[in-house]
C-alpha cells in the first residue's frame, strides 16, 4: 500500500508541475475552447489539459508496472483514444471520425480479452451472454466515454466526477483484493485530482475531448475488469457508480425523442445547465453534482456488501431518488413530474381525511 500511495502522490504532483506547460503548448498550436450560446465560459480557454492526465498516467505505469494480460491492450487503446481526443481538440474532428477513434480503441481492448462474458445474478444464478457478449461490451465502452465528455460542462465537473467515480471503483477493488485495477485506480485518481488542481471554478484549463475521452474511455474499461466477481447484481455496480453520466446521457435522448429532435442534437438542458438555470451558481451546480455522484458511489460500495434483500431496498432508493431529481429539475421537460405529482395527490387525500 506504501507504494500505491507513493504513486498516487507522484502522479498528483507531475499533472499539477505539467498542466500550465501542456497550456501553454495548446495556446501555442490553436487548441483552444472559444465562447458560443452552448458554452457558459466567456473567453477563449486552452483545451487539452488531458495530456497532462495521459502523462501523469503513464509516469504512474512505469512507477508501478501493474502486471496483467490487459495491460497491453489497455496502453494501446489508451494510445488511440488519446490521438482521437488530440485531433478533435485541435481540428474539431466530425462526429464520425470520433466515433471511429473510439470504435478502433474498444476494439484493441476487445480483442485483448476485456468483455462482459457473464451476469452474476441473485441466488447464485448466473447469466451467460454468448455471442451477445462482444456488442454488449462494446456499447458499454463507447457508451460510458460519451457519458464523461458530455458531463464535461463545467469547470471541474467531469475531472471531479470522474476522480469520485475513480475513486469508488478503487475502494472495491482494493476490498476484492483485485490489484490490477486497484493500481489502475490509483494512477487515474493522482492525475485526475492533479489535474483538477488547475480546472477547478475558475478554470485556468479545460481538458478538451482529449481528456474527457480518455477518462471515459479508462472509467469504462476498469469498471468492466473491477465487477466480473461481485456475486449479487454485479452489472449493477458499475451502473450504479456512474448513475450521473448515464442518467445525464439516458434522459437526454429521452427529452429529445420527446421534442422530436435528433438525438444527436445538442442542447442547454443537460443535468448542470439544469440545475444553473433553477439558480444555482457555476461553483454550487459543481458541488450538487460531486454530492450526487458521492452517494451513488456510496450506494455502490453498499450494494456489494448487502443481502440481497437490503440490496433491492438500495436499488429502490437509488430509483427514486434518481427519478426525483429528473423530475425536480425539469431534465425531460417542465412538465414531467409523475412521481412527483403522485405524491403531491397522496399527501393531499391524507391531509383532507385527518382534517
Amino acid at each position: 500500500m506504501i507504494g500505491l500511495a507513493l504513486t498516487l502522490i507522484i502522479c498528483f504532483l507531475v499533472v499539477v508541475s505539467i498542466t500550465p506547460l501542456v497550456k501553454r503548448f495548446a495556446i501555442k498550436i490553436g487548441a483552444t475552447d472559444k465562447p458560443n450560446h452552448r458554452k457558459v465560459h466567456q473567453n477563449v480557454m486552452a483545451r487539452l489539459g488531458g495530456l497532462a492526465i495521459y502523462i501523469g498516467f503513464l509516469v504512474g505505469f512505469v512507477l508501478l508496472q501493474p502486471e496483467s494480460p490487459y495491460m497491453w491492450p489497455i496502453l494501446i487503446g489508451s494510445f488511440i483514444i488519446i490521438l482521437t481526443g488530440f485531433l478533435d481538440d485541435m481540428l474539431e474532428l466530425s462526429a464520425k471520425w470520433k466515433m471511429l477513434g473510439q470504435i478502433a480503441a474498444a476494439a484493441v481492448v476487445v480483442m485483448g480479452g476485456v468483455h462482459v462474458e457473464f451476469i452474476n445474478l441473485p441466488f447464485d444464478g448466473r447469466l451467460e451472454l454468448g455471442w451477445f457478449s462482444i456488442p454488449l461490451t462494446f456499447l458499454w465502452i463507447i457508451g460510458i466515454t460519451n457519458a464523461i465528455n458530455l458531463l464535461d460542462g463545467l469547470d471541474g465537473l467531469a475531472a471531479g466526477v470522474s476522480s469520485i467515480v475513480i475513486l469508488t471503483i478503487s475502494t472495491l477493488a482494493i476490498i476484492q483484493g483485485d490489484l490490477f485495477v486497484t493500481a489502475l485506480g490509483v494512477i487515474l485518481l493522482g492525475s485526475t485530482v492533479g489535474f483538477l488542481v488547475h480546472n477547478f471554478n475558475p478554470a485556468k484549463i479545460f481538458m478538451g475531448d482529449t481528456g474527457a475521452l480518455f477518462l471515459g474511455f479508462m472509467i469504462s474499461v476498469i469498471s468492466l475488469l473491477g465487477f466480473k466477481n461481485v456475486t449479487v447484481f454485479s452489472l449493477l455496480i458499475p451502473v450504479i457508480i456512474l448513475a450521473v453520466p448515464i442518467s445525464d446521457t439516458f434522459f437526454a435522448i429521452i427529452r429529445r425523442l420527446v421534442n422530436k429532435k435528433k438525438i444527436s442534437d445538442a442542447d442547454k438542458s443537460h443535468l448542470h445547465h439544469r440545475l444553473m438555470q433553477i439558480g444555482f451558481s457555476h461553483k454550487e451546480t459543481v458541488l450538487v453534482i460531486y454530492t450526487m455522484s458521492a452517494f451513488f458511489g456510496l450506494a455502490a460500495v453498499m450494494l456489494t456488501m448487502s443481502t440481497l434483500w437490503m440490496s433491492v431496498i438500495i436499488i429502490a432508493i437509488v430509483l427514486i431518488v434518481i427519478e426525483w431529481i429528473v423530475e425536480r429539475i425539469g431534465l425531460v421537460s417542465a412538465t414531467y413530474r409523475p412521481m412527483i405529482n403522485f405524491f403531491n395527490k397522496v399527501t393531499t387525500k391524507s391531509v383532507k381525511r385527518t382534517g
